[in-house]
């Protein structure tokens, strides 16, 4: 969704009501639960908002709030200017709205879907994603890891490193991008600020070669559990000549690992068109096969509810057989 899709989705109470909703129906539809209040006079249904990813429900909120909003001088900022930059939310929890203005409306800030934070934004750091004012993508970065958990703020970081230095032509990483773009995170990380030892963790882990938060996370899990860190899309030969590549290098317990989500096999989308289930489970397996006899190696698999938790995922590990090497 972008974000003229999800100005779409808003319906105004004079819409409403024009259109031939009655008063008495709209607040009972609104008790109901069947339509959604995003703000004084602004709706959604209910139904497709919740059939929405996170990221595009929350950019509905964004678009709402910058509605009701659009006389104010603000800019959205935070994990919101990350959605608007088409960065991943990591987990399915609801977020608030996120808004950087030098005055603070008291009575706004305490709305429980509006998160306001006062400072002075130099205009060079405010840019414009579907007319909607926002910080530019290095401060936003800098203020995911400053303030998110450390799963959503590596997810974040990864996706936007990928599309500043990954070169999907030919399959590579541009190291110089990559450093260019982390010195422009770390200048939005002083010393003193608050979150920021976590930030530098974080930043110095980034690694724009995942391709998805699953991948990510699975990273911060496996340096929190003490294992190396991994090498990413490592390329292996083919058997016709082609290339294979493993999501992770597991070095120092000799393993190659794969971070599997359901869509792969079960969405047509991803499938490709013609292409059963059962015909993307088998060339998988025959990839896999190839890899572990040209190689040596094991291929460990786990999916997004193995890396819910810590725990979790070392249990995981623990049933390949797999610890911790330290």
């Amino acid at each position: 969704m972008d974000v003229p899709a999800a100005r779409r989705a808003i319906r105004t109470r004079a819409a409403l009501l024009r259109f031939g909703m009655a008063e008495r129906e709209l607040s009972r539809r609104v008790e109901s639960g069947s339509l959604r209040r995003l703000g004084r006079g602004l709706y959604a249904d209910a139904a497709s908002i919740d059939a929405l990813r996170p990221e595009d429900r929350h950019l509905v909120h964004i678009a709402a709030v910058d509605r009701r909003e659009s006389g104010a001088a603000h800019v959205f900022s935070h994990l919101s200017a990350a959605v608007l930059h088409g960065l991943p939310v990591y987990g399915t929890r609801t977020h608030p709205v996120h808004v950087s203005s030098t005055a603070v409306d008291g009575r706004v800030s305490a709305h429980p879907r509006i998160a306001r934070h006062r400072r002075d934004l130099d205009p060079v750091h405010v840019t414009s994603v579907g007319g909607v004012r926002c910080t530019d993508l290095a401060l936003t970065v800098a203020d995911v890891l400053a303030t998110e958990s450390p799963e959503i703020a590596v997810s974040v970081i990864d996706a936007a490193l990928r599309g500043v230095a990954w070169v999907d032509s030919s399959h590579t990483y541009d190291d110089v991008a990559h450093d260019g773009f982390c010195r422009e995170v770390a200048a939005h990380l002083p010393p003193g600020r608050r979150g920021v030892r976590r930030a530098r963790r974080i930043l110095e882990m980034a690694d724009g070669r995942a391709q998805l938060p699953a991948e990510s996370v699975s990273r911060l899990r496996l340096l929190d559990a003490g294992f190396a860190r991994p090498r990413l899309q490592v390329p292996v030969g083919g058997p016709r000549g082609e290339t294979f590549y493993v999501d992770m290098s597991l070095d120092d317990v000799d393993a190659w690992a794969e971070v599997d989500g359901r869509a792969k096999y079960a969405d047509p989308a991803l499938r490709g068109p013609d292409v059963s289930m059962e015909q993307v489970l088998w060339r998988e397996k025959e990839r896999e096969d190839w890899i572990r006899g040209v190689t040596g190696r094991r291929v460990i698999r786990w999916g997004s509810a193995d890396i819910a938790t810590p725990d979790r995922f070392l249990a995981r590990l623990a049933a390949f057989g797999v610890r911790p090497p330290h």
